[in-house]
C-alpha cells in the first residue's frame, strides 16, 4: 500500500478542477451576448439599414412580435444554464468514472501484490499473470509503470542460484526449480509486451525497466524492442544459464549493464540492431561466462565495455556489422579471455582498446575493415594474442601506439589502401607476425636502411627497403 501512496498523490492533482457555477454563468452570458451583438451588428451592415423609424404607436401585431422575442430570450437564458450545467454534470461524471476505475485499480493491484507475498509458488504464479493484466488494464500510464515496477522488484528478491544449493537437499532444489518458473515468467511476460508494436494498447514499449541486482540464471528477451525508456542491469550477476537478447532492437534511451558479473552461462545478443542507444557494460566482470554478439548490427549506437575485466570469459561480435556506432574497451584488461571480432565488418564508426592489458586472445581473423578505426593506443600486450589473419583493409585504419612485452601480433593480411598505423610501437619480447602479409606496408613497421627489424616483428621479404 505504500508503495501507491505517490500515484494517489498524482491522481489528486490531476483531478477535476471546475470553476465556481456563478462565474461560469457570467461568462456564459457575457459570451452569448457578445456573438448576439456581433451577429446583429453584421446583419444591419449586409443589409444597409440606414436608421430605425420611430412609431407612436404600436399594433397588437408588433406587440405580440415583442412578447416573443422577450420569451424567446428567456428561453434562450435558460437553455443556456441548462447547457452549462449539463456540461459540469458531464465533467463531474467522466471524472468519477475515472477514479472509479482507479479505485478498482488499486483494490486489483493491492490483492495481487498480497497473492504476490505468498509463500505457494503457484500462488505466485497467478500474481505475475495477474499484475501484468492490470498493466495491460491500467486507466493511466504511471499505474501501468507501478505494475511493471513490482514485476521488476520480484525479481530483485534474494534468490538462489542452483551452483550455490547442496546437492542433497531435495526440497531446496525443488522449492528452487519452482522459484525459477515464476522468475522467467515474469521475463518472458515482459518480452511478450515489448515485442508489440508501439501502438499497441498493451505494449510496454518506452517504459523504465529496473533489473539491478537481479540474479539470473536464464530468461528470453529475444525480439523484444527497447526503444525511449530505460533499461538497467547495473549490478546485476549472470551465474548461468542463457539469457537471449537474439534479435532484439535497441533504439532511443539506454540499457545498462554496468558493473554487472557474469560468471557462467551465456548473454546473447545474437542479430541485435543496435541505433541510436548505449548498451553499457562498464566495470563488467566476466569471469567465466560468455556475452556474444555475433551478426549484431551496430548503426550510430554505443557498446561501451570500459574498464571491463575479461578472465577467463569470451565477449563475441563475430560476424557483427558495425557501420556508424562505437565499441569501447578502453582501460580494461583481458586476463585469458578472448575477445572474437572473426568475420566482422566494419564500415564505419570506432573500435577502440586504447589502454587495454592483453594476455588474452583478440581474433579479428577475416574481418573487413573498410572505413572503421580500430585503436590500440596505450594498449598493453604481455602475453596474449592480437590476430589479423586473413583480414582486409580497404579503407579503414588499424592504429597501434601500443607495448608488445611477450604477446603475439599475427597479421596474415592483404594492406589494399587502408592503414595500419604501428608508429610509436614498442616491441620488448613480444611477437608482431606479418610474414604472410601482402600489399602496401603498415605505417612504422619498415625499418630504415641498414638497420635492423625489432626482435618479435616478422616482415614478408618484400616489404624490407632494397639497397640503392
Amino acid at each position: 500500500m505504500r508503495g501507491l501512496l505517490p500515484w494517489r498523490r498524482r491522481e489528486k492533482q490531476r483531478g477535476l478542477h471546475l470553476w465556481p457555477i456563478r462565474r461560469v454563468l457570467v461568462l456564459a452570458f457575457a459570451a452569448a451576448a457578445v456573438a448576439a451583438a456581433a451577429v446583429f451588428f453584421i446583419g444591419w451592415k449586409l443589409l444597409g439599414v440606414q436608421g430605425l423609424a420611430s412609431e407612436q404607436r404600436i399594433g397588437s401585431k408588433t406587440l405580440f412580435d415583442l412578447a416573443k422575442l422577450s420569451f424567446g430570450v428567456a428561453a434562450g437564458a435558460g437553455a443556456l444554464v441548462a447547457l452549462v450545467v449539463a456540461y459540469r454534470r458531464q465533467k463531474v461524471g467522466e471524472d468519477a468514472v475515472e477514479r472509479e476505475k482507479t479505485r478498482l485499480h488499486n483494490e486489483r493491484f493491492t490483492h495481487a501484490v498480497d497473492q504476490l507475498g505468498n509463500e505457494s509458488e503457484a500462488v505466485q504464479l497467478g500474481a505475475v499473470h495477474a499484475l501484468a493484466s492490470l498493466a495491460d488494464d491500467a486507466p493511466t500510464r504511471d499505474l501501468r509503470q507501478t505494475c511493471i515496477d513490482v514485476l521488476c522488484a520480484y525479481l530483485r528478491l534474494p534468490y538462489t542460484a542452483k551452483a550455490d544449493l547442496p546437492e542433497d537437499d531435495a526440497q531446496a532444489q525443488h522449492h528452487y526449480l519452482a522459484l525459477r518458473e515464476v522468475r522467467r515468467t515474469v521475463i518472458r511476460l515482459i518480452r511478450n509486451h515489448l515485442r508489440l508494436a508501439p501502438e499497441h494498447p498493451h505494449s510496454w514499449q518506452g517504459h523504465q525497466f529496473d533489473f539491478t541486482t537481479v540474479i539470473f540464471d536464464g530468461g528470453d528477451f529475444s525480439g523484444a524492442v527497447f526503444s525511449g525508456g530505460t533499461v538497467n542491469f547495473f549490478g546485476a550477476e549472470f551465474s548461468g544459464g542463457k539469457v537471449d537478447f537474439s534479435g532484439a532492437v535497441f533504439s532511443g534511451g539506454g540499457v545498462f549493464f554496468r558493473n554487472v558479473k557474469i560468471s557462467g552461462g551465456l548473454v546473447n545478443f545474437y542479430g541485435a540492431m543496435f541505433s541510436g542507444t548505449r548498451v553499457d557494460f562498464c566495470d563488467a566482470r566476466v569471469p567465466g561466462g560468455k556475452v556474444t554478439f555475433r551478426n549484431a548490427k551496430i548503426s550510430d549506437g554505443i557498446v561501451d565495455f570500459r574498464n571491463a575485466e575479461l578472465s577467463g570469459g569470451t565477449v563475441s561480435f563475430r560476424g557483427a556489422e558495425i557501420s556508424a556506432g562505437r565499441v569501447n574497451f578502453s582501460g580494461g584488461g583481458f586476463i585469458g579471455g578472448t575477445v572474437d571480432f572473426r568475420g566482422a565488418k566494419f564500415a564505419g564508426g570506432t573500435v577502440n582498446f586504447s589502454g587495454v592489458r592483453f594476455s588474452s586472445k583478440v581474433d579479428f581473423s577475416d574481418a573487413e575493415i573498410s572505413a572503421s578505426k580500430v585503436t590500440f593506443f596505450g594498449a598493453k600486450i604481455s602475453a596474449g594474442r592480437v590476430n589479423f589473419r586473413g583480414a582486409g583493409f580497404t579503407g579503414g585504419t588499424v592504429n597501434f601506439d601500443a607495448t608488445f612485452a611477450g604477446g603475439t601480433v599475427n597479421l596474415g593480411a592483404t594492406f589494399a589502401g587502408g592503414t595500419v598505423n604501428f608508429s610509436g610501437a614498442r616491441f620488448s619480447g613480444g611477437t608482431v607476425d606479418l610474414s604472410t602479409a601482402s600489399g602496401i606496408p603498415p605505417t612504422g613497421l619498415i625499418p630504415e636502411h641498414g638497420r635492423p627489424s625489432p626482435a618479435g616483428l616478422n616482415l614478408p621479404p618484400d616489404w624490407y627497403p632494397t639497397e640503392d
